[in-house]
């Protein structure tokens, strides 16, 4: 009996220790850094940036000329030809009564666009900024996953802190409702309230059970943000939060707000967004300018029944040429008119994206301010709040040992208690949130 105790013994240190060892320990910095190398919507947004550094090359590379190379080689019967036909090709002139004839045409020819209304000069700038904008994209997507993590992050901090509370608060009902019991049995309390008791205690249960549930779904959420590897869980490292670093100054939403302005991914690339559609109004007018080109090439033949060699027919009938091309746009059908009028709606477009950036990062850092600011007030107050608390339910429990209060009102003091713990506790863990995300804002690293 006792070796299969043992056995058991071993084999449940076993599994706790291979839980453990698949848990990683991570801090807020370690959740950043590893979820912006790992997150898959993150790496699709580089995949983007990869597809407008493509986009660029193909723009800049339309400087240089185009190059081509042709061969054809041909065979032509004619079953019924009951003569000798002539055939020219090339500078050559010669006659087959053959009813297969065969024919050759080989050439090298280049082409060269000199000019097009600096079409081509834009359509690079274009690229260029429309690359910076999938970089900010890029950045603005990164931010946003920060937010995230820290978000979550503070929330695993607050609920694993709320778990401690409600196991002291289910210690103290334990005691009490035992203490109820020893009442009961003599004769000094009523069975219905030693029932109310152990209501309260299971209330207790259920409730410290709920909080840890929340903890593993926080958790789990965040471990799907970091993409740990299937069968690898997470916890976090709890940063030393003392009740003062809720109470350091909240910074000015005025001063975040400009200092946002000028530094968040979202507004510049709302800005690059005005500049490329201004580009691109430019660019459709440019279409109605001449557009120049250059044009070579070399080309050789030879065909059946001339008189010369294969090798004599390529030698006379080498030859090259070059040449100028303008074209010169007249009736189109009214596009470059319909383009113009399409960019134009883009600027205006665009103008609107900035402004409607401009607002919503505002907003943000109102509700953030506004978050914070009411978040640490309501911290001061609850500080005092749960000592006034925590000192009327020791006297309440004090009477209720000697008879002098009911059950009732002890209750209702540890729910108060309660309460109010929780309470300072959110409000503690929410200050510090969004105080840190207003600095993060105004472009200062994401810490508490």
């Amino acid at each position: 009996m006792k070796n299969k105790l043992l056995i058991l013994a071993a084999f449940a240190w076993g599994s706790y220790a291979t839980a453990e060892a698949a848990t990683r320990v991570f801090t807020l910095q370690e959740c950043i850094d590893y979820a912006l190398q790992h997150n898959i919507t993150i790496k699709k947004a580089e995949a983007l940036t990869l597809t407008q550094d493509i986009n660029l090359k193909e723009r800049k590379a339309a400087w240089l000329p185009t190059l081509s190379a042709s061969l054809s080689e041909s065979a032509t019967w004619r079953p019924f030809q009951e003569s000798a036909v002539t055939y020219v090709n090339g500078s050559l002139t010669g006659s087959s009564a053959k009813k297969v004839t065969e024919s050759g045409s080989y050439g090298v020819n280049a082409n060269w666009l000199v000019y097009n209304g600096r079409q081509r000069e834009m359509n690079i700038e274009s690229a260029e900024l429309a690359n910076k904008i999938s970089q900010l994209s890029l950045t603005e997507q990164q931010n946003a996953l920060v937010e995230r993590i820290a978000q979550l992050y503070v929330q695993i901090l607050y609920m694993q802190e709320a778990v401690k509370v409600n196991e002291k608060i289910l210690h103290q009902d334990s005691i009490i409702w035992q203490r109820g019991v020893a009442f009961m049995e003599n004769g000094k309390m009523a069975r219905a309230s030693v029932l109310e008791l152990e209501a309260t205690v299971s209330s207790g249960q259920y409730d410290l059970v709920n909080t840890r549930t929340q903890i593993s779904q926080a958790k789990l959420e965040l471990a799907q943000i970091l993409e740990l590897p299937a069968g690898e869980s997470l916890d976090v490292a709890a940063p030393s939060l003392s009740d003062a670093a809720a109470m350091k100054p909240i910074p000015d939403r005025m001063d975040v707000y400009s200092r946002a302005v000028a530094s968040r991914p979202e507004v510049k690339s709302a800005q690059l967004g005005i500049e490329q559609s201004q580009l691109a109004t430019r660019i459709a007018k440019a279409a109605r300018i001449p557009s120049i080109s250059l044009n070579a090439g070399l080309n050789d033949s030879h065909m059946t029944g001339a008189a010369n060699s294969f090798g004599q027919q390529l030698k006379n009938n080498f030859n090259a040429n070059v040449g100028v091309g303008v074209s010169i746009p007249i009736l189109d059908q009214r596009r470059v008119k319909s383009n113009v009028e399409r960019a134009k709606v883009d600027e205006l477009t665009a103008q609107l994206n900035l402004d409607d950036a401009k607002k919503t990062l505002y907003q943000n850092i109102e509700q953030y301010w506004l978050t914070a600011t009411n978040s640490q007030q309501k911290f001061a107050a609850s500080q005092s709040n749960v000592k006034s608390r925590e000192a009327s339910f020791q006297l309440l429990d004090e009477q209720f040992k000697v008879g002098l209060k009911n059950i009732s009102d002890l209750l209702q003091s540890r729910t108060a208690l309660l309460q109010s713990r929780q309470t300072l506790l959110q409000d503690k863990y929410t200050t510090v949130l969004y105080r840190s995300l207003l600095n993060f804002y105004g472009g200062e690293p994401l810490e508490f």
